[in-house]
């Protein structure tokens, strides 16, 4: 099918998102002193002035290289910024460009990637890589946003932040949902705007009847389980989890402490402040989720059932809405996202957000783990950047909907996020479904 000709209000949109990713990121290292733009060697982070080198290049490669055959900008970027063939533990070393020169390359990449889409007879391939390189610069401030607490940097300021809001302290919603299950078909379809390879495309996979939280687990009760002694108790862990607890000298959750009064402490960036009962927890690994699981005598949603949960409705689970909450796009009414909040906010905030089944913030707030090995779908194929997905199938595990951190403008119901199941550093939580 030949290429229909683009919209105007698409490619500024595009444009406007460009910017928006970049500004995000420079907001990221602002502030950060010329030792800490390099920090420590650690397995879980990147110096920050390696990654926001790689973020330009991947713009570079993928819209000015690849769709166009220029010659790159910087003679040696990719000996310093392809992440696939530099190993992450070399990356300290190479002979990286001072910050502001970084940040001379990464505007004139910018600059011209804008330039193409305001003067390019663009097709749909052009607006498709260049969305992806959108999203994954949104995917790495992420990662810069955890990478700040993980090094006790303090927090980063945003023009959109809004510290205190009425609406993020309304309590909890308890229970579950019970849906029925049936024949769903799991996965993005094939009309959809935009998708990563992993979500192509939808297949039909058979749901039994299951009953999901409504809401994530608050830190009140994960702290139940710390409090009976669960990080001490091998009965609640498999063997991978109990082995990462001994080898890590794991007794307590990621960030917390307890004060002479007994109250928890939960660690934010470089302050640390009094636990918010009823916020979504947050820095919690799958080996933690699963032994809560087991501790409460519950367990995790499959990746199906989650995705059901947030897509379909009582009357028809194939609905296949975009959002839980229907197709038109989100709004701070319906998720915690786009560091509006800067931290996880109560689990009963946000009704407008419910799915169908009456299930909350299903998207923003905290990434929620699955039960899943992070798999292809049946008939997978590798988009054109090949690495994205297949290196991790089989290693990791799946979770789902978003963070607080995460930008509302890629996420949606189909949408697969990955990590160890170890990683305890990042944005992740979990909601669970009754045995």
């Amino acid at each position: 099918m030949p290429d229909t000709k683009i919209s105007e209000q698409i490619i500024q949109t595009l444009i406007n998102d460009l910017k928006d990713a970049r500004q995000r990121t420079l907001q990221l290292i602002n502030g950060l002193d010329a030792q800490q733009i390099i920090g420590p060697k650690l397995d879980t982070v990147n110096p920050l002035l390696w990654e926001i080198g790689h973020v330009a290049h991947f713009h570079e490669f993928w819209t000015l290289r690849h769709l166009d055959n220029q010659a790159s900008i910087l003679k040696n970027a990719d000996a310093l910024y392809d992440s696939i063939n530099i190993a992450h533990k070399t990356r300290w070393d190479l002979p990286l460009l001072s910050l502001d020169k970084t940040k001379a390359y990464m505007q004139q990449v910018l600059d011209a990637e804008i330039l193409r889409l305001k003067n390019k007879n663009l097709n749909t391939k052009d607006i498709y890589l260049t969305r992806y390189a959108v999203f994954h610069e949104d995917m790495h401030t992420e990662a810069f946003t955890y990478s700040r607490r993980t090094l006790n940097y303090p927090a980063p300021t945003f023009s959109n932040t809004v510290l205190e809001d009425a609406i993020y302290n309304t309590g909890t919603v308890e229970g579950d949902v019970e849906i029925v299950g049936g024949d769903y078909m799991l996965g993005a379809q094939e009309q959809s705007d935009f998708c990563f390879d992993n979500e192509k495309w939808q297949h039909p996979v058979n749901v039994k009847p299951f009953a999901i939280a409504r809401s994530a687990t608050s830190y009140q009760q994960f702290a139940q389980f710390v409090d009976d002694g669960g990080y001490s108790d091998q009965q609640f862990w498999d063997d991978d989890g109990w082995d990462w607890l001994q080898k890590n000298k794991i007794t307590l959750p990621n960030g917390w402490k307890k004060e002479t009064n007994g109250h928890w402490l939960i660690k934010q960036f470089d302050q640390w402040q009094t636990m918010r009962p009823h916020t979504a927890v947050v820095h919690i690994n799958w080996y933690e989720a699963t032994a809560w699981c087991r501790w409460a005598r519950r367990r995790l949603p499959t990746e199906a059932e989650w995705e059901l949960a947030a897509s379909g409705s009582p009357e028809n689970i194939n609905e296949k809405r975009f959002y839980p909450w229907g197709n038109n796009a989100p709004t701070e009414k319906h998720v915690n996202m786009n560091s509006r909040a800067m931290r996880t906010i109560d689990v009963g905030a946000l009704p407008n957000g419910d799915s169908a089944f009456g299930c909350r913030q299903m998207l923003g707030n905290v990434w929620e783990w699955t039960a899943d090995t992070f798999n292809s779908y049946p008939g997978f194929v590798a988009d054109m950047y090949q690495d994205y997905s297949q290196p991790l199938f089989g290693q990791t595990k799946v979770l789902r909907g978003g963070a607080w951190t995460t930008r509302s403008r890629m996420i949606r119901n189909t949408w697969r996020n990955y990590y160890g199941a170890d990683r305890n550093d990042v944005f992740s939580g979990f909601r669970s479904c009754a045995m």
